[in-house]
């Protein structure tokens, strides 16, 4: 099933499930930048799983990507996050922010930017890509629709108990999460602005 034929109004837990959480899954493979896009909550749930990746030596640089500026923080998402990162022992050198975008699309697009000014493009193979399993295949897709077609993609959702596939429905607010994030993606890729995939 394509994702295009799905019907926004019309969703099934299990044809959730298919999208939000179908082939998402970590292949253990190297790159050469870990990729975190920002949120309200990143520091609390991606920062980790990123410092956890970067630590074992799966890539030896993390882009953290956001603009938009939460709680009075005064630092915007990927400002907040390397300071975070820097406390917990990330050495400054090892860590790349992009500070402009304010969505999922606008992290791709403003990084790409940074990323070619600190790899080149052409020559990045790999990147691991950090985000909660709700919000994995939007980011996914927008990769895939935005970035070159020669990267590949390491999915690397964080290991957050609540939004896991077998449990994701048990949680009100989980529930109206994936329900936001699989009404986004359908419409999306009708409208054209992300790629249609198989689910």
């Amino acid at each position: 099933m394509r994702i295009s034929e799905l019907d926004e109004n019309n969703l099934t837990d299990e044809l959730m499930t298919r999208l939000i959480y179908s082939n998402i899954s970590d292949d253990k493979k190297n790159g050469e930048c870990i990729f975190v896009p920002g949120s309200r909550s990143a520091v609390q749930y991606r920062l980790p799983k990123a410092i956890q990746l970067y630590q074992k030596g799966r890539a030896k640089k993390i882009l953290f990507s956001g603009g938009a500026i939460w709680n009075n923080s005064g630092l915007c998402e990927a400002l907040l996050l390397k300071s975070k990162a820097i406390e917990l022992g990330t050495p400054d050198n090892d860590i790349l922010v992009e500070t402009l975008s304010m969505h999922t699309k606008e992290n791709v697009l403003a990084s790409l930017l940074v990323l070619d000014r600190e790899f080149q493009l052409h020559k990045i193979q790999r990147l691991l890509i950090v985000t909660t399993f709700p919000h994995m295949r939007r980011m996914y897709l927008n990769l895939k629709t935005y970035m070159p077609n020669w990267i590949d993609y390491s999915l690397c959702p964080v290991d957050n108990q609540t939004s896991m596939e077998d449990s994701w429905f048990k949680q009100p607010y989980m529930r109206k999460r994936v329900e936001l994030e699989s009404k986004k993606i359908i419409r999306y890729v009708k409208q054209g602005a992300i790629i249609d995939a198989d689910i």
